[in-house]
């Protein structure tokens, strides 16, 4: 089982980027594998709800929406990493907000400046990081497929003229002419969850890379389909690495954990889980039936009672469920479960420092290592 880390790179105090750098040498201090960054403008959580009586880590980030931008940290990242020499990705990119063009030229310059270590998350993002910023929402999944269509023909054309009709990204003579790192470009890694993603994950990934509340038994489903998918492509399903994104929550006990689960941004932050992992809790959608749960919530203008009216009913069960909570122990426990049905790579981000209290936010952190240096033994 290999280790990833992922930062918030959100801009903090002193520096923008005091607590990624931190993170960073926390990550290299627990000898994981990787660093990544999120792609977001804002957050997947009310804003009304980020306040001190809310949560402790508004006390210290005046803003949970200050979102750095990505490949500018990624960038920066690439030219401190001197020490671990971590890889490092994005996780995940979004195939309809950047043209793929970009993002084709953005992740082979990453390959090379970090001398082959970049992985290229990517998926087809969130109607919260498009809609509002006059960005096209249809069709997102069939946007996607055509992104990484473009990439791949581009990243395949060595140097040579690209002609390729396309519905979203028609290319007309177009030159992709920078060089692949010895031969090879990035790893793709799909964010993947419905069947459609799943085919695409199978004919162009590296990486399997879902996110969001499921479990691991399907998890095992979902990367049968798309080994199966890879297979009628003609590609090797066993080379794609089967990997995980988790929200951990650490504890020192049962009693911290709950307080940390009963915080509403914790509480928030299952509104992400579609109404189908509601069902299973014997529960409807705050959002309504069916919702889809991340890709498609809009949460900036609630006001604070309306966010709170949402939450008020978030079984204690699906969050225990939906995060990696519990003590190091418990935590690897469950790990063991994600690894016993298929997970070969775990990308954690600590997410304790959520809760209302902000010494036990912070302790987090030292309980997040602890979780760190027990699962590098699986």
């Amino acid at each position: 089982m290999k280790l990833g880390i992922m930062d918030p790179t959100i801009a903090s105090r002193p520096a923008v980027d005091t607590f990624t750098r931190g993170s960073y040498l926390t990550a290299a201090a627990g000898r994981v594998d990787s660093f990544w960054v999120p792609d977001h403008l804002n957050a997947l959580f009310p804003r009304s709800l980020w306040q001190p009586k809310f949560c402790g880590g508004a006390k210290i980030l005046p803003s949970a929406d200050a979102y750095l931008e990505p490949w500018t940290m990624l960038g920066n990242l690439a030219a401190r990493n001197r020490v671990a020499r971590l890889r490092l990705g994005v996780g995940v990119t979004d195939a309809g907000r950047r043209n793929p063009a970009v993002t084709a030229q953005a992740a082979a310059t990453m390959n090379l400046l970090t001398k082959g270590r970049f992985i290229l998350g990517i998926g087809t993002g969130e109607r919260e990081g498009n809609e509002p910023y006059g960005v096209d929402w249809s069709k997102p999944v069939a946007r996607f497929e055509e992104a990484m269509a473009t990439i791949r023909a581009l990243w395949d054309s060595n140097g040579g003229l690209v002609n390729r009709d396309s519905p979203f990204f028609p290319l007309r003579n177009a030159i992709f002419d920078l060089p692949a790192y010895r031969g090879r470009w990035p790893e793709i890694w799909i964010a993947a969850h419905g069947p459609r993603m799943l085919r695409a994950t199978g004919r162009y990934a590296d990486g399997f890379f879902p996110a969001f509340a499921h479990t691991p038994s399907e998890y095992a489903q979902r990367l049968e389909a798309v080994r199966t998918a890879a297979s009628d492509a003609g590609r090797d399903p066993m080379a794609i690495t089967p990997a995980l994104w988790c929200m951990v929550i650490p504890g020192r006990d049962a009693e911290d954990v709950d307080e940390a689960l009963d915080s509403e941004v914790a509480k928030a932050g299952a509104l992400n889980a579609s109404d189908e992992f509601y069902a299973r809790h014997g529960a409807q959608h705050p959002l309504g039936v069916g919702f889809t749960g991340a890709q498609d919530l809009l949460p900036q203008d609630w006001d604070e009672q309306t966010a709170l009216s949402y939450i008020k009913s978030v079984p204690l069960s699906l969050l225990r469920e939906m995060y990696l909570c519990g003590t190091a122990e418990e935590i690897f426990e469950r790990a063991v479960q994600w690894r016993d049905c298929g997970v070969r790579y775990l990308v954690l981000a600590n997410v304790g420092p959520l809760q209302r209290n902000v010494r036990k936010g912070l302790l987090s952190q030292v309980l997040f290592s602890q979780v760190v240096r027990k699962l590098r033994k699986l």
